[in-house]
C-alpha cells in the first residue's frame, strides 16, 4: 500500500500583506504599487483602500520613492533620463519638479565623471565624436552638458 504525502499549501497573503513584503524591499511609488497588487487582487480586494492605509501610516511614500531612485541613478545617469524613470513610475510633476534643481546642481560634474570614465579623451575625428555623443545622450545627457565635456569647458563658450 502506498503512503500518500500530504503538501500543504502557502496560504494566500492578503494585499496589505503582500504591499509591505514589496515595500520591506526598496521603496515604491504609489502607481507603481497600485498596479503591482491590481495583478494579485481578488474583485473583493479594495486596493486604493490600502494603499491608503500604507500612506496614512508612513509605509508609502512618493516623496521618498522619488529620492530614492534619484539618488541611485545619479552617479550614472543624467537629468533628463532620470525625470523619464520618474514619470514612468508615476511619481508626479511636482515631486520631479522639487528633484530638478538638485540634479541639475550636479548634472555637468556627474557628465565629466562618466564621461572620463568611458572614454577619457576628447574624440579625435567627428567619427569618435559622435560616438561619444550618442553615449552621452543615451545616458540622459543634454546637449549643451554634452558640449560643454568636449570642448573642455565649464561655461559653455
Amino acid at each position: 500500500m502506498m503512503e500518500q504525502k500530504v503538501v500543504s499549501k502557502k496560504p494566500e497573503l492578503n494585499l496589505h500583506t503582500r504591499a509591505m513584503k514589496y515595500l520591506v524591499r526598496r521603496e515604491y511609488s504609489r502607481a507603481e504599487l497600485h498596479a503591482k497588487l491590481l495583478l494579485q487582487a481578488t474583485p473583493d480586494d479594495n486596493v486604493d483602500r490600502v494603499l491608503d492605509e500604507l500612506a496614512a501610516c508612513g509605509w508609502l511614500s512618493d516623496f521618498r520613492a522619488a529620492e530614492q531612485l534619484v539618488r541611485m541613478r545619479r552617479n550614472r545617469f543624467g537629468m533628463q533620463r532620470i525625470t523619464y524613470e520618474l514619470r514612468q513610475k508615476g511619481i508626479g510633476e511636482d515631486l520631479i519638479s522639487d528633484a530638478l534643481p538638485q540634479m541639475r546642481d550636479t548634472e555637468l560634474e556627474v557628465a565629466r565623471s562618466i564621461w572620463q570614465k568611458k572614454f577619457g579623451i576628447t574624440p579625435g575625428n567627428a567619427k569618435e565624436k559622435a560616438k561619444q555623443i550618442r553615449f552621452m545622450q543615451s545616458r540622459g545627457f543634454t546637449p549643451d552638458v554634452i558640449f560643454k565635456i568636449l570642448r573642455g569647458t565649464d561655461d559653455g563658450g
